[in-house]
């Protein structure tokens, strides 16, 4: 039997929330260093997973297949491809910074209830690594069914860090800020349950299907899909895109795809930073990867024949979200937004089914994990300072935290995939995927880069230049650990912009399989060659299979 690495990388998170939570209520400071110890061996582990990738080896790598409730076909299975190990490192690369970023979040609770048997800060730092565990084995499961248990688990602790730990700037009554946030949280939870019980009813049709072909019924996204290429398995056209429309509907509204995305501003704008983070750098991750190993692996035809409408919804997500980032007013609900634009981008890039769209989509999740992260990291730091969201309250921040405006500004930069940075490549790469397959819909979609430029850089003038504000004169520029947090952020962001060759290595083998299983090839661009007759003798307009991202 071979090590279990994979639920290992699980197990530890969700070791380390029991351990903290367990921490007596007068060792606070315990509680944060025993949650970031345990954030850290979970970061050991991914990269361990990471090393041990073989990019040319099998598909599904690290695998674990247990028995599991053997009566209904359901197996603890895990593996992961280049996809999903990438997503996994990059889940384990920003709990730290998170728990660090939100060392005192929880602190005023603390204050406000002096109980010693009251422990919210052991709480809070427990529920974030219990989010860490459900998402990373939402990205391992090979298992349909594994995965719905964990898709849907993971919405428990984030009504309670939304609900319970939210944001408390902006001059509100406590009584208002509970208010806020329990909306918010409601809205959230009620959102993602409604698409995680209609994905409940795919997940049991497709069960009926794989009894009545296979003679007994399968859970395994790797049985079912080797059966369905051996031609065992055949679903009928109706019921194949019914079953798809049952999973799409769930992942889209947690990606968050318009018009499926309006919990997302509220739950981020309510929610700290940190948590912020959490949810739109981590948690919303898992929806777009779903559609790459579920939607298009499990249904490749209704995911061709829904391709165009989910194409035009991921334009308007890119332009929509971009036009309402520009007109807010609250530094977090403006990232909020921008979020949704990118997200936009993403789901183009998956559902243009090139190589280069989907391996910019696959890169556009890291990407956008870690500049987001930098991004609202500082955003938070600036807010805890001046106790407000609203960018009218700030001017002159870049005179008086120079360190912390610049920092701002490489986030800002990165948000709007500024060439050098590590989003340019990603969003690129998508843009030309798309171009090659769908150049109207690439057309429009550019728009909402010149959109990130605005919102972006209208935000930094508004909030870091101009003469200083008396409120924010006296504001210190960021501390050790504050710095601890976004250095490694920013680092990574100038890395994988001048060099995103070793991640595209891993990603581009797990995209031409996710190709095939579609059957889709890159379109064969019609330009002049130089073939024996010359540079002058077209080739044919056809296809041919590329790589993605080199």
């Amino acid at each position: 039997m071979s090590f279990p690495l994979l639920t290992l990388t699980a197990a530890v998170p969700a070791a380390g929330a029991v351990v903290t939570a367990a921490v007596p209520a007068a060792r606070r400071a315990a509680a944060k260093w025993v949650a970031l110890g345990f954030s850290l061996a979970t970061l050991v582990l991914a990269a361990v997973a990471l090393v041990r990738f073989d990019p040319g080896g099998a598909h599904y790598q690290l695998t674990e297949s247990h028995a599991w409730i053997s009566d209904f076909g359901v197996r603890y299975e895990l593996g992961v491809d280049g996809i999903a190990v990438t997503l996994v490192a990059l889940t384990a690369v920003l709990v730290p910074f998170v728990i660090l970023a939100g060392w005192h979040d929880a602190d005023p609770l603390e204050e406000a209830r002096p109980n010693r048997r009251w422990r919210p800060t052991q709480g809070f730092f427990a529920l974030i690594l219990m989010v860490e565990a459900m998402v990373v084995l939402s990205f391992e499961a090979t298992d349909v069914f594994l995965f719905y248990v964990f898709f849907e688990a993971m919405l428990i602790p984030m009504y309670f860090l939304i609900g319970g730990f939210g944001d408390r700037a902006g001059g509100r009554t406590e009584e208002e800020s509970a208010t806020q946030r329990s909306y918010a949280a409601v809205k959230f939870l009620l959102y993602n349950l409604a698409g995680g019980l209609i994905m409940l009813a795919a997940v049991v049709g497709l069960y009926v299907v794989t009894a009545d072909d296979l003679g007994s019924g399968t859970f395994s996204l790797q049985q079912i899909t080797q059966a369905r290429a051996a031609g065992q398995l055949d679903f009928a056209t109706g019921t194949e895109r019914l079953l798809f429309l049952g999973f799409f509907f769930a992942f889209a509204v947690k990606a968050p795809l318009w018009p499926l995305h309006t919990w997302l501003p509220g739950a981020m704008g309510e929610a700290t930073a940190p948590v912020a983070v959490l949810i739109t750098a981590v948690v919303d991750k898992v929806g777009t990867f779903a559609m790459l190993r579920f939607c298009l692996q499990l249904f490749p035809e209704a995911s061709t024949w829904a391709t165009p409408v989910i194409l035009v919804l991921a334009v308007i997500s890119i332009v929509y979200g971009a036009l309402l980032a520009v007109g807010q007013r609250d530094i977090k609900r403006l990232i909020a937004y921008a979020s949704v634009s990118h997200f936009g981008f993403i789901i183009l890039g998956v559902f243009a089914m090139t190589s280069q769209g989907q391996s910019g989509a696959t890169l556009y999740m890291v990407n956008h994990g870690i500049s987001t992260a930098a991004l609202m990291l500082v955003a938070g730091f600036l807010i805890s300072r001046r106790g407000s969201r609203l960018i009218e309250d700030y001017g002159g921040v870049q005179k008086v935290a120079p360190v912390l405006a610049g920092t701002f500004l490489v986030g800002g930069l990165a948000t709007l995939s500024l060439p050098g940075l590590a989003p340019f490549v990603s969003e690129f790469l998508v843009l030309v995927g798309t171009f090659s397959r769908y150049p109207a819909l690439g057309a429009v979609a550019t728009l909402g880069i010149v959109l990130a430029a605005l919102y972006v850089l209208v935000l930094y003038q508004r909030t870091m230049t101009g003469p200083v504000r008396a409120e924010v004169r006296g504001m210190p520029d960021l501390r050790v650990r504050e710095l601890a947090v976004v250095a490694p952020l920013v680092a990574l962001l100038l890395f994988l912009g001048v060099y995103p060759k070793p991640l595209a290595d891993i990603v581009n083998p797990a995209v031409d399989h996710t190709l095939s299983v579609v059957d889709k090839k890159d379109p064969r661009p019609d330009h002049p060659a130089p073939t024996d007759k010359g540079w002058f003798a077209y080739e044919p307009a056809g296809e041919h299979t590329s790589g993605g991202a080199k």
